[in-house]
C-alpha cells in the first residue's frame, strides 16, 4: 500500500506487492510523462523533457526530428571496436593540449537534432574551437570531428546523421562500418563531405588534427599496438609539433 500526497488531500492506493510503483504520478489529473519510443516525431525541448523524465532509457537520439532509442550493445559488433578507437583518440589527446574528447555525450546540434555520438573531438573554444559546453553540461556549437560505430552501411549514421553533421559544418566525420570492416573518413569541403583517401602507405590522416594517423588494415586486424605505433609516428611528425605550438600560442579568448 502506498500513500500519495497532494495539496488537496491524501490518497491511499493499493498496490500488489510484486508490482512496481509509478512514482511519476503525484497529482490527480497529471498524466505521466510519456516515454521515448523509436519513431516519435518530437521537438528537441520535448525530447529532452521525456528523456530526463525516464532515466531507465540509457541512450536515445533525436535525428532530423525523429527519435531513435538504442538497442542493447553487442561486444564484437560495437564494444571492442569502440574501445579500440577510443584508445587511439585518447592517446592523441594526451599528447595534444587544448583538445577535448567525449564518449557517448549528448550533443545539442540544432532544433531537430540531439545525437549522442560514440566519440566527439574538438578544439577548446579558448583556442579557436567552435564547440562549447553549456551551463547544464551538454555539448553545443560545432565540434571538429565526430565518430560513429555502425553495424553496416545501411544505418542512419551514413544517411540522416551524415546530412545533419554536414549541414552544420562539422569538419570531419569518421564512421566505422563493422560488417564491411571499412573506415569511412569524410572531410568537409565547400558544404560537401568528401571521403578522404589513404596515403600511399594505406594511412588515413586527419586534415583538421595534424598527426592523427590511422592504419585501417591494422585496426581491422585487431592490432592495436600497431595502430598506436602508426599514431606515434604521426605524433612525432613536424606537422603535429607545429600544431601543438600553434595552439599554445593562440590567444586565450
Amino acid at each position: 500500500m502506498e500513500v500519495v500526497a497532494t495539496d488537496e488531500k491524501v490518497t491511499t492506493v493499493s498496490v500488489p506487492p510484486s508490482a512496481p510503483v509509478n512514482r511519476s504520478v503525484v497529482r490527480q489529473g497529471q498524466p505521466r510523462t510519456p516515454p521515448l519510443e523509436s519513431g516519435d516525431h518530437l521537438t528537441r525541448s520535448e525530447f529532452e523533457r521525456r528523456y530526463n523524465a525516464h532515466p531507465e532509457i540509457k541512450k536515445a537520439e533525436l535525428i532530423e526530428g525523429v527519435v531513435y532509442v538504442a538497442s542493447p550493445v553487442k561486444v564484437r559488433q560495437h564494444g571492442v571496436p569502440h574501445a579500440s578507437i577510443s584508445t587511439w583518440f585518447g592517446t592523441y589527446c594526451a599528447f595534444t593540449p587544448s583538445i577535448w574528447i567525449t564518449d557517448n555525450s549528448t550533443y545539442r546540434l540544432d532544433n531537430d537534432n540531439e545525437p549522442q555520438p560514440d566519440l566527439t573531438i574538438w578544439i577548446d573554444a579558448s583556442k579557436g574551437g567552435r564547440a562549447t559546453i553549456s551551463s547544464d553540461d551538454y555539448l553545443e556549437g560545432v565540434p571538429e570531428l565526430v565518430v560513429e560505430v555502425s553495424g553496416s552501411s545501411a544505418t542512419l549514421d551514413l544517411r540522416q546523421k551524415l546530412r545533419a553533421y554536414r549541414r552544420i559544418g562539422i569538419q570531419e566525420y569518421l564512421v566505422l562500418l563493422i560488417h564491411e570492416q571499412e573506415l569511412r573518413w569524410f572531410t568537409w569541403q565547400e558544404g560537401e563531405y568528401i571521403q578522404m583517401p589513404p596515403d600511399e602507405k594505406g594511412i588515413l590522416r586527419s586534415q583538421v588534427f595534424p598527426g592523427l594517423w590511422l592504419d585501417a588494415q591494422r585496426f581491422w586486424a585487431g592490432d592495436l599496438a600497431g595502430v598506436l605505433a602508426v599514431l606515434q609516428t604521426g605524433l612525432d611528425s613536424a606537422e603535429h609539433r607545429a600544431f601543438v605550438a600553434r595552439l599554445a600560442l593562440a590567444p586565450v579568448k
